[in-house]
Formats: C-alpha cells, structure tokens, sequence
C-alpha cells in the first residue's frame, strides 16, 4: 500500500493506515492545505472539483467538498468528468484554481488529488511545496458564517468541446465528409461522457467498447500493447477506419490504425506535431523519455525541437519559455496551447483526424510515414538506496564521450539513440529507457546500461 505525495498533488492506494495511504485524514488534510494556500491568494475563491470514474471517486469527491467549504471555498460541482474539462472550466469561468479527482493511468485501488491554479494548469513545484507545508501544519477552520457552498457546474465538458470545435485547425467539415468510423475504449470511465459528444459533433460514426459507468475497470488502464487487444479485435471486427484509447480522466490518448496494429503511444505526438507544423511555424518540446520522431518532425519543417524535464509542468514550462506551438509527453499527452497548457486527449483525438482526412490515407500509412524508432524501458531495484546517486555519477564518467543531460536524471544522446536513467522518488529504483532504430538495438543498449551499472554496484560492495 502506498501514499505517494508530489508538487502536484496526492495519490495513494484507498484505505488503510493515514499516513501511508490514500485514507481520509490524508484527502481532509491536503484539501485543507490547497484551500488554505487559496485563501491566502484570493478573497473569495472559486474551485472546480471533478473525479474520474473509479468506484472510489464519489466518496473522495464528497470529502474534498466538505473539506473546502469548511475552509470558506465555493465549490462548483462537476461530477464526473475530465482533466482536461476542468482545466478548460477553470479558464473559461475564471476561476481560481481547480482539484481533478484521479488516480490517471494508476489501477483501480489507486485515487489522487491533481491541483489545478487559476490558469487551468497543474499548481509549479512553489505552490506545491506551500500547499505540502500547509497541508502538516496546523490549519483553522472557518465558522458557520463563513462557509462556502457547493453548486452544480453546468455542462462544463460540453463547453470544452465547443473550445475545441472552435479552434481554426479543427477542420470539422473534412471529418464529416470522410464518414469515418470509429471504436472507442472508454475504460469505464469518464472518456464514455466525453469522447462520443465530440465525435458526434465531428460526423463520425462510433462503437464503444467498456463503456459502463460502473466505475470498474473492464482492463488495467494504462494503454500497454497486452491491454489493448480488445479493441485491436473490435477495430478489425468493426472495419472502423480507427480505434480510439483513451485513459480513465481522459488526458491521454492512444490509437490503433485501421488493420488492427498499435499506433504507438508515442507517435500520438509526432503525428499531431506534424500536422500543426505543417499549418503553423513554431518549435515544439517533449520531455526526456520521449522519442526522437517528435525532432526529426520538427527539423524537416525548419523549426527547434527542445526537450523538458518529465512531468506535465516541466513540459509546460518549457513550452511557455521557446514558445512551442506544440508539444506533450510520450505517454499519449498532448499539449496545445492554442486551446489551454494541459494534456488533452480530446483536443489530440480532433486534432488527429483533421490531420487524417487532410491526408486522405488510413492511420496505417500515416504512421509508416512517420521516422521510426523503437523503445526498451526496464528498471533496476537496488538494495541500497543510498547507491543511486553514486551509480548515476558513475554512468557519467562511464559514458562521458557522449552529449550527456542531467537535466532529469541523466539521459545519455548517441548519433540518433539515447539511454536515459531517472531515479524514483518513492523506491531505491533506477528506470532505464533507450532508442534505437530497432527494438533489438534499444534492448542492447539497455542491456549494456543494466551490466554497467552491475558492474558499479559490485566496485562498491567490494
């Protein structure tokens, strides 16, 4: 069981002991901490609260609100929605900050709070670090004649669709005249809500697949090649032209091409880049772990490619300070500033088949069109947790011929391949991610990195 607590929010595993996971001392203790950190900035705030659809999320949602109008905050209730929603509510509402209630991509004993601020954006490491303080401190209540009050949204995720019909490189009446067909897995969650009002709005016929509010999960929610075979069976069944993945609170998306094969998580980005870069001149960023694609795309169009620490807010951060045009994660995250500084897996999915029927070719092609790299992502569990840095300054000296960024970890660029190595905050672990051309050169440049870092661990226990 597990309490992981981070800049940008809480998560942990529901029940169990305060303190060492996800209980509700620990949900009353960091709202209070975010509320209190509003009320420092604000006169009267204005919070949007949303939850995903794990069966968690009601009595989560009902402890975040008590817990704000004990503290003098107004509530506007969005129920079920997405990250993303929220963010957009945020901007659109003006108001003064937000709380996403979702574990993401985590199973289904898992919850979290994701801190939104007043530009619909994850809370920077300052705010975080202020609400972390003030969550252990010692935090007065307000009185009756204080208290905030709890209301209802209104259609906040209606109003995001709108958002993004309305964005100049959303070529809706192109959809409609291609007449795609398209399957969804909603995971059970709250891409079920979403995704279909927009794809109706775009004149695409659908199916969806786990699309029950049951709030349990049909599958394991992270988009992973054993976890999608469900719908690269429905799309081949279906003859859709696309299957759609999306995860539970919808800020990341994933596709499988008309013949059943995987898209590739990672290409999401390259392939969005590429139609926004053909349209729009401006550099674009990823963060470390993501794959070269995204650059070469963006030199063959004349612009800069710049990467980011990992993380949504580092990704962000870098976009605001080279002026991006677009950019996100490898993990299926997309960020388009045209419309907010967030992930969106809506916005992708819009995105993606204005680029598609622009192209008039299937996903198949559009993808083989793509720079092709492959990727290995392992880990290594250490003993002793205070050999990490060590063994990291150790990879430095090992490989200093290289271009070497310690700018998150140490990421190590060879002539069109990398290694890079990230320590865990929370476990003595080193995650090793490479890649290459070819699955079998990105497994032996792990491999080599594994048995080097073996080697070390051995020099220090003599």
């Amino acid at each position: 069981m597990t309490l992981i607590k981070s800049i940008s929010g809480i998560r942990g595993t529901i029940g169990g002991i305060p303190g060492e996971n996800l209980t509700p001392p620990d949900i009353i203790a960091f709202t209070s901490g975010f509320a209190a950190q509003l009320n420092k900035k604000f006169s009267k705030p204005m919070v949007f609260v949303g939850r995903d659809g794990r069966d968690s999320g009601a009595m989560v949602q009902s402890l975040v609100n008590a817990c704000l109008v004990s503290m003098g905050i107004h509530v506007l209730d969005a129920g079920l929605s997405t990250t993303p929603s929220i963010a957009m509510a945020i901007i659109n509402h003006k108001a003064h900050g937000g709380i996403m209630i979702t574990a993401s991509h985590n199973p289904m004993n898992w919850n979290a709070l994701k801190f939104m601020n007043e530009k619909g954006e994850f809370v920077d490491h300052e705010t975080g670090s202020e609400i972390l303080e003030l969550a252990a401190s010692q935090l007065i209540y307000h009185s009756h004649h204080k208290l905030g009050k709890i209301e209802e949204s209104g259609n906040i995720i209606n109003e995001h669709i709108q958002s993004i019909l309305d964005l100049p490189l959303v070529n809706s009446s192109h959809i409609k005249e291609k007449k795609y067909k398209i399957v969804l897995d909603a995971i059970n969650s709250t891409g079920a809500i979403s995704i279909p009002p927009l794809l109706e709005k775009l004149g695409v016929e659908y199916k969806v697949i786990n699309g029950e509010m049951s709030g349990v999960f049909n599958h394991n929610p992270e988009p992973l090649p054993e976890h999608i075979v469900d719908i690269q069976n429905a799309v081949i069944a279906e003859q859709a032209d696309l299957g759609i993945i999306v995860d539970p609170d919808v800020d990341r998306l994933a596709f499988v091409c008309e013949n059943g094969s995987a898209f590739g998580e990672e290409y999401t980005l390259v392939a969005i880049a590429e139609y926004i870069l053909k349209h729009k001149n401006g550099n674009t960023v990823s963060n470390l772990s993501s794959t070269l694609a995204l650059r070469d795309i963006t030199v063959e169009h004349g612009a800069k490619y710049f990467p980011a620490a990992v993380g949504e807010v580092n990704v962000v951060a870098k976009m605001k300070e080279v002026h991006a045009v677009i950019g996100g994660e490898g993990n299926g995250g997309i960020i388009y500033p045209d419309l907010h500084y967030g992930r969106d897996a809506l916005v992708g999915i819009a995105l993606f088949l204005s680029h598609l029927a622009e192209k008039s070719t299937t996903a198949s092609i559009l993808r083989s069109a793509l720079p092709n790299y492959e990727m290995s992502k392992n880990k290594i569990e250490l003993t002793d947790a205070s050999l990490v840095d060590k063994i990291l300054d150790q990879v430095k000296e090992e490989y200093k011929i290289f271009d070497i960024n310690t700018m998150d970890g140490v990421k190590i660029n060879m002539q069109n391949e990398w290694i890079h190595l990230r320590k865990s905050n929370t476990e003595p672990i080193i995650r090793i991610y490479s890649e290459s051309f070819s699955k079998a050169k990105a497994d032996d440049l792990a491999n080599n990195m594994i048995h080097t870092i073996n080697k070390i661990i051995k020099s220090y226990h003599g």
